[in-house]
């Protein structure tokens, strides 16, 4: 007889195991269509960049206030945008001086003021965690910049949790540089969590490693969180997108005018604009592989087929091409033909960035802002 009660148990103790993950699993899919849901407010977005990130120099309140205005925000909104990437810099929200939270109370205060603003405006907002190359270098280094980062989500997403949570999204993290997409995909998980105890209801924006690129996208696994939009960055290829910027590759700085979509004819003479013969073959490799429009949708379709074979919801929510040194009627087709194939694919973006050197208006300090309306057509909107 006790044999029986021990067999009775263990089928109890089994069957109440298996109700256990069957209500796991209906959460976690009732989560996944949340996270569908609130990806339509994530459609066309802008990046509100180098404001409270990128400046490592001056986070001070008389140049974040000049640097983006309120009427910047009603402008993004005038221009079609439903969403606003905001990127903030880390080291300026633990600092001083700590207000209840633990964050920088003053710095904070400035923030608040911008998202509700951007609310207010009825867009969606991203609150981006966009650190200094320092930072992640703590988190690559070891556990104590990641307890370090986990310990700062736990204080952000709280102080946003009291907002709508339909409109105000949690992003982990830009670009982690973590070449090693296994140590990321955990780190990844645990700051997740951490979000999700201090933020039971908001939408988390995951990435891959490294660069947050397609290919980056493509060696991570979901979350068992299902609330969980999925992001990568769209800048392929880095030679007509990063012609002359002094950052990157030492040899993008040499060019300039290169065209979208090459030819062999229009490149001949660019490619001498590169001094060292290695790094001509990369530029000469551009045109060689054949960039242009569908080439570009084949490369989009690898993202959303990783979305669909998982069963999330995507975003693009960076793209762009640097200004200065292109062509604009070349800038403008790419910036079409990436915009386009997302679309064609169901995937939400937010270009880069709203008045930088990617930028969708002409802007100086404390002054109006002029809107490139090539850019504005090209990203389908009206003005």
């Amino acid at each position: 007889m006790r044999g029986g009660t021990f067999c009775l148990a263990v089928f109890i103790g089994f069957q109440g195991a298996a109700v256990g993950q069957d209500q796991a699993s209906a959460d976690r899919a009732a989560n996944v269509r949340t996270a569908f849901a609130r990806a339509g407010h994530l459609r066309r977005g802008i990046n509100a960049s180098e404001w409270f990130a990128q400046s490592a120099s001056d986070y001070s309140a008389a140049r974040t206030n000049r640097y983006t205005a309120d009427s910047d925000i009603a402008l993004m909104a005038k221009l079609g945008f439903d969403n606003v990437r905001l990127s903030i810099d880390a080291t300026p929200l633990e600092g001083w001086p700590h207000g209840a939270d633990g964050l920088n109370s003053e710095f904070v205060g400035r923030l608040d003021k911008a998202v509700d603003a951007m609310l207010a405006d009825g867009m969606a907002v991203t609150i981006d965690l966009h650190p200094e190359d320092s930072y992640k270098e703590k988190i690559r280094a070891g556990n104590e910049g990641v307890d370090r980062m986990v310990m700062l989500w736990r204080r952000l997403a709280a102080h946003f949790a009291a907002r709508d949570a339909e409109r105000v999204y949690f992003e982990i993290m830009n670009e982690p540089e973590v070449s090693d997409a296994y140590r990321w995909a955990g780190i990844q998980a645990r700051v997740a969590a951490a979000i999700r105890e201090a933020a039971p209801n908001n939408t988390i924006i995951a990435t891959g490693p490294n660069y947050s690129d397609i290919a980056d996208l493509l060696t991570q696994q979901p979350l068992a969180d299902g609330n969980v939009i999925y992001n990568f960055h769209f800048y392929d290829p880095h030679e007509f997108t990063h012609q002359g910027a002094g950052w990157g590759q030492a040899w993008w700085s040499y060019t300039h005018g290169i065209p979208y979509p090459a030819t062999e004819s229009s490149m001949a003479e660019l490619v001498k604009e590169v001094p060292d013969s290695a790094m001509r073959f990369q530029l000469e490799r551009y045109w060689l592989d054949h960039w242009n429009a569908q080439r570009i949708r084949l490369t989009i379709d690898e993202a959303a087929r990783w979305g669909t074979s998982n069963g999330v919801p995507l975003i693009c929510n960076e793209f762009g091409a640097y200004r200065e040194h292109s062509d604009e009627q070349s800038r403008m087709n790419w910036i079409r033909d990436v915009r386009t194939a997302l679309e064609a694919d169901g995937i939400g973006w937010a270009m880069w960035d709203y008045r930088g050197g990617f930028g969708v208006v002409w802007k100086q300090d404390g002054q109006a802002a002029k809107v490139d309306e090539k850019v504005v057509e090209a990203l389908g909107l009206k003005h």
